[in-house]
């Protein structure tokens, strides 16, 4: 009987379903990451390709992975009657439900990208889960803003992650009360940045040193979409 074909992306998925329930016992580590490739059924051979930094590109394909269904999810909710604040803490509260099907290994997993050499992994994870809400919204920054909004934003999630975390509270209530708080310190925030760039003195910096920022662009703009900005003169 002819062995069966599995793609890379196929172990890849086939290997995350497994692998929830390891890691709530295992951590996220290669022993979890072994053990739910041989529920699945992948070969060793292939679950390396599959992820080969191991337990951190298994972190990262389950992060990314619940990002995506944020995405889809968005598109279908009807979020007409909420103001645009509204709209970011509706969008949070929702990624930590899809989080919330396997809190104990986003448990396991905060406490993996905590260390120190992963730091950075997970920050590209959640700087991607800001980017995923923004663009959901309809954000159209080019510029700047689009860094600044999706720092401030990762800023908001990662709080929000950990007090969801120790949240007994039914509905999570006392989660949603806190990202109300978080979003509107940053609405705040931002209709004070609106009276400075309105301000003399701003506008005096931006016709001169200040001219330097305008060249600062998103990512995209050139194809180039495996660089963090582009530089325009």
């Amino acid at each position: 009987m002819p062995q069966e074909h599995i793609s890379v992306a196929d172990a890849k998925s086939r290997i995350m379903e497994h692998a929830a329930d390891h890691i709530i016992f295992d951590g996220l580590s290669d022993d979890a990451l072994k053990a739910a490739a041989q529920d699945a059924d992948i070969p060793a051979d292939l679950a390396k390709a599959a992820f080969p930094r191991g337990a951190l590109d298994l972190g990262v394909a389950m992060h990314m992975n619940a990002d995506a269904t944020l995405a889809q999810r968005l598109e279908t909710e009807n979020m007409t009657h909420l103001r645009y604040s509204e709209k970011v803490a509706h969008a949070i509260m929702l990624r930590l439900a899809i989080a919330g099907e396997n809190k104990e290994t986003v448990r396991r997993a905060a406490n993996f990208f905590a260390l120190p050499q992963n730091a950075v992994a997970g920050s590209k994870c959640i700087w991607n889960t800001a980017d995923t809400i923004w663009t959901a919204l309809g954000d159209t920054s080019d510029d700047l803003n689009w860094y600044s909004k999706r720092t401030i934003l990762s800023g908001v999630y990662s709080a929000s992650l950990l007090y969801w975390l120790g949240d007994d509270s039914e509905a999570h209530m006392r989660t949603k009360a806190f990202v109300d708080r978080r979003i509107d310190n940053v609405m705040a925030f931002e209709k004070t940045k609106g009276q400075i760039k309105g301000s003399r003195a701003y506008q005096a910096f931006r016709q001169g040193p200040g001219r330097i920022l305008d060249a600062i662009k998103a990512p995209g703009l050139s194809g180039m979409n495996d660089l963090p900005g582009q530089w325009r003169k």
